[in-house]
């Protein structure tokens, strides 16, 4: 059966299961959305997972994975990277990231970073310890010292922007725990040093990104609630492959402009399916054929819309399978394959306060 394994998280108390397989529910709806966000990892030491009010952490703060809406790859560029265009969207489902700032009388003189993930490197090439220092090196604030902890849902090579998320958390933590004492705006300025996708999760949870995704315009947020399946297969698929195998001459040559529009008078539930392109999809289909064929078998299910999310190797599905039978026939009894229900969100209300992504699981699990 796909690796179901639920985790029920809250900020106040965080319990984390450790079920190796959970059967699809054969009827989905509103009872299968308060089944809150699905994680695939081994049991996790709770020591990793303290809420914000204990002794351990200063700040405790939800790390957001992202899909992509849609995304056009519009050219190469001298330097060796791609101009695109992509509508970005925020969801229930990712990582934790707890901090703590450490007291001079500790003698700190280095960040310290743990992950519950195995493989993900905790030295100082992983984007959260980079973007820590980067706060520092820009405020001048030199002779602070952070203890962090990374709990770790989002896969690897996932097209779900898991490591990205990280980053963006890790610079607003930073700079709040040292006071504020970089704006909003310099904080998106400096995220583009770090990498391609970090600014976008510096938005309310919906933007607009050009260049190699740096470049953000916002838009209005996409409503929150909107359930999206996103669905992992455990092959992963790195993004300099998939460009490698890009197709020029099969480019889409739909005008970004205009599919942004769309979603923006129509939504996500627009009846013009010809707007949910992914230009990375075909060349991610040319070297791994069996994400073309889960993606098939997900169109079989009946979901409104089935789409490949960045350059892989995850696919999201939107609204709920119309034939849910044939949804756990197909995909729950995969042992290949991790299911992760969740749905959008986004921080309206919270980002003109300087506040950050409120962890959805924690307000589902309290009513």
């Amino acid at each position: 059966m796909a690796r179901l394994l639920y985790a029920v998280v809250q900020l106040s108390s965080i319990l984390l299961t450790t079920t190796r397989a959970f059967q699809i529910p054969s009827t989905f709806g509103t009872a299968r959305r308060t089944a809150l966000t699905v994680k695939s990892a081994d049991a996790i030491d709770e020591t990793l997972t303290k809420d914000e009010n204990s002794d351990i952490w200063d700040l405790s703060l939800f790390s957001p994975a992202k899909i992509n809406i849609f995304l056009r790859i519009i050219r190469k560029r001298e330097d060796g990277f791609h101009d695109l265009a992509s509508l970005f969207q925020t969801i229930g489902f990712g990582d934790y990231l707890h901090l703590k700032l450490l007291d001079d009388d500790e003698e700190a003189k280095e960040d310290i970073l743990t992950c519950n993930m195995e493989g993900v490197p905790t030295d100082k090439s992983n984007l959260v310890m980079r973007a820590i220092d980067l706060v520092r090196q820009n405020t001048g604030i030199t002779d602070k010292f952070f203890k962090c902890d990374l709990v770790k849902h989002v896969p690897h090579q996932a097209g779900l922007g898991g490591g990205s998320g990280n980053a963006a958390a890790a610079l607003y933590g930073a700079n709040e725990l040292l006071g504020r004492p970089a704006t909003l705006e310099q904080l998106v300025e400096w995220s583009g040093d770090l990498g391609s996708d970090i600014t976008f999760f510096l938005s309310e949870g919906t933007a607009y990104c050009t260049g190699r995704g740096e470049i953000m315009t916002p838009v209005d947020p996409l409503p929150a609630g909107q359930t999206v399946y996103i669905v992992k297969p455990d092959i992963g698929l790195s993004t300099p492959s998939v460009f490698k195998a890009l197709d020029y001459d099969l480019l889409s040559t739909l005008d970004p402009e205009e599919i942004l529009n769309v979603f923006m008078t129509e939504g996500v539930t627009t009846s013009n399916q010809s707007v949910f392109v992914n230009d990375l999809e075909p060349p991610a289909f040319k070297v791994v054929p069996e994400l073309k064929e889960l993606k098939d078998d997900l169109i079989s299910c009946g979901f409104d819309t089935v789409m490949m999310s960045g350059s892989g190797t995850s696919i999201f599905c939107l609204g709920e399978p119309g034939d849910g039978q044939k949804f756990e026939e197909l995909i729950g009894r995969r042992d290949d394959v991790q299911v992760y229900p969740t749905e959008f969100i986004n921080r309206v209300g919270c980002a003109a306060d300087g506040g950050w992504y409120q962890d959805p699981n924690a307000a589902k699990s309290d009513d």
